[in-house]
């Protein structure tokens, strides 16, 4: 089987995962706001989180669909640095807010001392300033992306990556090896902090878990199902970013011990660094009851009624613990 075909149908399953999914979200959480007045703060870091996604889909898996199938020449020097700015920053977002998540939940189950109160407060009144503060910085981090992102040609220098309409081209080894480590070390930083927020997470659930023995069967079950679907919700999330962008960076860092990296390895890169934006709209959508299809019928009905704080992916709507 010719390897463009296989190419196709991975980048068209990317798609057609990616696409709905993610919009679904957006849509989904921008109803709720019209009709509930308000959007939880983890809602707020979910929607941004499917809209960089979402981007991350349109701006190199639609690429990557139609190059495989075979259209050539679609992109010239202004398109490729276009897209590729937006790649870039979507993929820094998608890498900071599922970060943020974490984080975020990790201080709404933190205990209720002084700093953490201030933190929880502090955080919740203040999310749209924190994700807007990393919007900025992830624009002017990749600022590079329009020095170096052209239309692909004839003869490129050693230190050129083939990202199949476009070529990055770094021109010396120096700034080749440069961007490598300064963007892989900051990919592995916001890893290490999901991965240590999702711990101790997952360690008071745990802890809670053994503390709620003695209530009555019912309340039981119905703690311990909440427990389950809040650690499993954190616990996938991360394992997805952990293989997929993980996998990528580490082909990331191999690719900076050779003088010519060819083609497949960067689809290969490619296809690990969207495939987490195809498969977290699944894992958000089953683990958030407010995305539950059937909820939305259920919004007109109660658009005049006091909103009650629900259970999803976050678990508190003040900042209070909410298990």
């Amino acid at each position: 089987m010719d390897i463009r075909y296989v190419k196709a149908f991975i980048f068209i399953l990317i798609t057609v995962f990616g696409i709905p999914g993610n919009l679904y979200i957006i849509l989904k959480f921008v109803l709720i706001r019209l009709v509930e007045k308000k959007l939880l703060p983890t809602n707020v870091i979910l929607w941004v989180l499917a809209l960089s996604n979402l981007l991350i889909v349109f701006s190199r898996v639609i690429p990557q669909v139609l190059h495989a199938i075979g259209l050539e020449n679609l992109m010239d020097d202004t398109c490729c640095k276009i897209f590729g700015y937006t790649y870039r920053v979507s993929r820094a977002m998608s890498i900071c807010t599922t970060s943020l998540l974490s984080c975020h939940q990790c201080i709404l189950i933190a205990p209720s001392t002084k700093i953490w109160i201030y933190l929880r407060q502090k955080v919740t009144q203040n999310i749209f300033v924190v994700i807007l503060s990393i919007l900025l910085l992830n624009l002017v981090l990749y600022r590079t992306s329009f020095m170096y992102a052209n239309a692909r040609k004839n003869f490129t220098s050693p230190y050129t990556l083939h990202l199949v309409y476009c070529d990055t081209d770094f021109q010396t080894y120096v700034s080749y090896i440069a961007n490598g480590i300064v963007f892989a070390s900051r990919d592995f930083l916001f890893v290490a902090l999901m991965a240590l927020a999702s711990f101790y997470i997952v360690c008071v659930l745990l802890k809670h878990a053994r503390k709620v023995k003695g209530i009555r069967s019912s309340d039981k079950i119905q703690t311990k199902s909440i427990e389950h679907k809040a650690s499993r919700a954190v616990i996938l999330l991360v394992l997805c970013y952990v293989v997929f962008l993980g996998l990528d960076n580490a082909m990331w860092i191999y690719t900076l011990t050779l003088s010519n990296v060819k083609t497949d390895m960067n689809d290969a890169r490619v296809v690990l660094a969207c495939a987490y934006s195809a498969l977290s709209p699944i894992v958000i959508i089953v683990t958030n009851p407010k995305l539950y299809p059937q909820s939305v019928f259920r919004f007109w009905k109660r658009i005049h009624l006091p909103q009650s704080s629900s259970c999803s992916l976050v678990y508190s709507s003040n900042g209070s613990k909410q298990f």
